[in-house]
């Protein structure tokens, strides 16, 4: 427990060392190489946050990133989680699925924008579609290589006492895969934020993106800093949330020696 005090006591510390560093080099209008005459100090920030806080439209647009989010990062956590173990266990759709998916692999999902506005008939399904495509191929990719990298030794033993394809699914398989697909779960959720707030900067009406780059065009710097924190402490909440189901769903794993469950 005090090992665990101590980490927190750092980590507190970090946080507030940044705090303070970056109040002295805006408040003396530094310019090193880097210019902080142009950023806004801490009290403007902590203003600026204050009267968003007070308005209901800053809830509006977290509600509605957190929807996008949910929505396209759980499409894709079933979709991908399904086309990885396919992949790697039928030759069959292997040949068939995967030089297509090597192929889209490379793109980044946020160049699909355009696409996705010829698709879909609302700005809001496009932007569910390319945080889709984001936390898909994570999730695919360490599903296939976790599917792969299973002893065979468990799936022949099971075979061996009568164990069928759906039994070997269930209760090798998925399993055995959970350390590697929640690592892809957590790659995944990252990228996809990533990309739904590039996405509402682009063609989003509400949402924390969305609402960070009209901040922006108005030159109201201490409101897009106000919108960069609510990104990075949503990213951080959704994030953990993750590792934290993946910690309980694989406790029954051996843990080093001093990490937590």
């Amino acid at each position: 427990m005090g090992a665990r005090r101590r980490s927190g006591v750092v980590k507190v510390a970090s946080l507030l060392a940044a705090a303070g560093l970056w109040q002295l080099l805006t408040v003396t209008d530094t310019r090193l190489w880097l210019t902080f005459d142009r950023l806004p100090t801490l009290d403007e920030i902590a203003g600026e946050a204050a009267r968003r806080l007070a308005t209901s439209v800053y809830y509006l647009d977290l509600l509605q990133s957190l929807v996008r989010i949910l929505t396209g990062f759980g499409l894709a956590a079933v979709v991908g989680l399904a086309v990885g173990i396919a992949v790697a266990r039928s030759a069959p759709t292997r040949d068939v699925v995967l030089p297509l998916l090597e192929a889209l692999r490379p793109i980044p999902a946020i160049a699909l924008v355009p696409v996705a506005i010829l698709l879909f008939p609302t700005d809001e399904q496009g932007i569910v579609f390319i945080t889709f495509v984001a936390a898909f191929f994570p999730i695919m990719v360490s599903t296939r290589h976790a599917v792969r990298a299973l002893p065979t030794l468990w799936e022949d033993a099971v075979r061996t006492l009568g164990g069928g394809r759906r039994h070997v699914l269930w209760n090798v398989v998925l399993p055995g895969i959970l350390p590697g697909l929640f690592g892809g779960l957590s790659v995944g959720m990252g990228v996809a934020w990533i990309c739904v707030i590039s996405a509402e900067m682009i063609s989003g009406e509400f949402g924390v993106g969305y609402r960070t780059w009209q901040s922006y065009t108005l030159v109201d710097y201490p409101a897009v800093i106000v919108g960069m924190a609510t990104i990075g402490l949503l990213g951080w909440l959704t994030s953990a949330a993750v590792e934290l189901i993946g910690r309980k769903a694989t406790r029954w794993l051996p843990r080093a020696e001093g990490s937590t469950a």
